[in-house]
């Protein structure tokens, strides 16, 4: 038995298959999940989020060691993976369930992701305001086993999708 201190976080920005990766490659982090958060029904399934009408957002809940990785640390990995100013999905994935949102799990996580988006907000990245909202986490849902590491298991459709998607220009333009 470890007796390590593990915290979670908890980010949406569009399709979870593009969100995991970024976040496994550090030191620190135990598990980032892929799942639903958000919504007003129990045990949605892939199909009920993807349809729009569960109010979930596609997620990945990140377990972590915050000796090792901090919250910051955390934060400034997922503005990198985001258009926060794009309200309406991401890159090539549109609706509700595609939007961004920081889920925090205490006041002090809140506190940390405020300033962090004031400070994106401030840094003349961007030419449109920055609109990924931060919510009180709610009950977490995990996706479907074939979601799960994706970019691991169809790794020829998870760069082909990726590829199609933007994202990595996005991420080029603005934070290389």
């Amino acid at each position: 038995m470890s007796d390590k201190k593990f915290e979670k976080a908890t980010f949406a920005g569009g399709c979870f298959w593009c969100m995991v990766k970024p976040f496994k490659e550090w030191d620190g982090i135990h598990d980032v999940v892929s799942g639903y958060m958000g919504g007003h029904i129990e045990n949605p399934t892939y199909e009920d989020v993807k349809r729009g009408d569960s109010g979930h957002l596609e997620v990945v809940e990140i377990t972590f060691d915050p000796s090792l990785f901090s919250y910051e640390q955390l934060l400034e990995v997922y503005w990198q993976q985001i258009d926060p100013t794009d309200a309406d999905g991401q890159f090539q994935d549109r609706g509700h369930s595609y939007s961004t949102a920081i889920f925090y799990y205490t006041d002090e996580q809140r506190r940390i992701a405020s300033l962090s988006k004031e400070r994106l907000a401030a840094s003349g990245k961007f030419n449109k305001p920055v609109v990924t909202p931060i919510r009180p986490a709610e009950d977490f849902y995990h996706a479907e086993d074939y979601h799960q590491d994706y970019y691991l298991k169809e790794k020829e459709h998870y760069k082909e999708d990726r590829e199609k998607s933007g994202r990595d220009e996005f991420i080029n333009k603005h934070w290389s």
